[in-house]
């Protein structure tokens, strides 16, 4: 790594948004820190930005639904004077009701998207805070508006994601440091693929690129824009029903309950 250069740790560096937003922060001039699970995939990809922009790439192995590999990416954060952007990625989706789903997996899920996220901004905000300057961006989605049966932990865990970026944000104004909670919407990555579900459903216009997702992001942060970022007009739309629809189906419901009580 180069002592001018500076770092930029990206999860789930390996494919759809977060590989992308490794190849923005390479082009940008940052030496990078990839984490993910696969080694021999990290390898290539890390050997792939180092020769496309003449930065240096380091891979980090481990597997963010572990505690262990948690604290050891969260240790090292520490110790890294450079650290001047935190993309926490690495997430994933599950099929299946609580009575159904997997014990398990849905406990990974909780750690890799509420416990390592805590440890890692926890972990990057010293530093930044202490120098002034840096940016930590959590991927969370559409979902965080959305809760839907067969669904329930990863809609509530990417609801968590965004309202601590939202609550972090107030804690971080006048530091110099921005926090983003990113919400994009179906976008075009491996994720539907591992999910089983293919990109079948959704319409055509539904989907966004991933390229889309990070240039918007990345945009709004080089702005200090808005802490929530919800890429493209259709999803901003989106998210404005979801919101008015839940207020509405809310006040309809307690004034089914006080019906029924005044019936009774």
């Amino acid at each position: 790594m180069t002592a001018s250069r500076p770092l930029a740790v990206v999860t789930g560096a390996t494919a759809g948004i977060g590989h992308v937003f490794a190849q923005r922060l390479a082009a940008a001039g940052h030496d990078l820190l990839l984490v993910a699970r696969d080694h021999a995939r990290l390898e290539a990809v890390c050997a792939a930005l180092a020769a496309a922009h003449g930065v240096a790439a380091e891979p980090f192995v481990a597997d963010l639904s572990q505690d262990r590999d948690i604290s050891r990416l969260a240790d090292r954060l520490r110790t890294e004077s450079r650290l001047a952007c935190l993309v926490s990625n690495a997430g994933f989706g599950t099929r299946g009701t609580l009575l159904t789903a997997d014990p398990e997996t849905q406990r990974q899920m909780l750690r890799l998207h509420v416990m390592c996220t805590h440890e890692l901004v926890s972990a990057a905000l010293p530093g930044m805070t202490e120098r002034r300057t840096g940016t930590v961006i959590v991927v969370a989605s559409v979902a965080s508006w959305s809760p839907t049966a067969g669904n329930v932990n990863y809609n509530a865990t990417k609801a968590y994601q965004r309202v601590y970026c939202e609550a972090a944000a107030t804690e971080l104004e006048g530091s110099g440091v921005y926090i983003q909670a990113l919400c994009p919407g179906f976008t075009y990555t491996e994720f539907h693929d591992r999910l089983g579900s293919g990109r079948t459903g959704p319409p055509r216009w539904a989907w966004l690129s991933a390229d889309r997702v990070v240039d918007e992001s990345l945009a709004q942060a080089r702005a200090r824009g808005a802490v929530v970022c919800v890429p493209s007009k259709r999803f901003k739309c989106i998210v404005f029903l979801l919101k008015h629809a839940m207020w509405v189906l809310g006040g309809l419901r307690q004034r089914y309950r006080r019906d029924r009580l005044r019936v009774q």
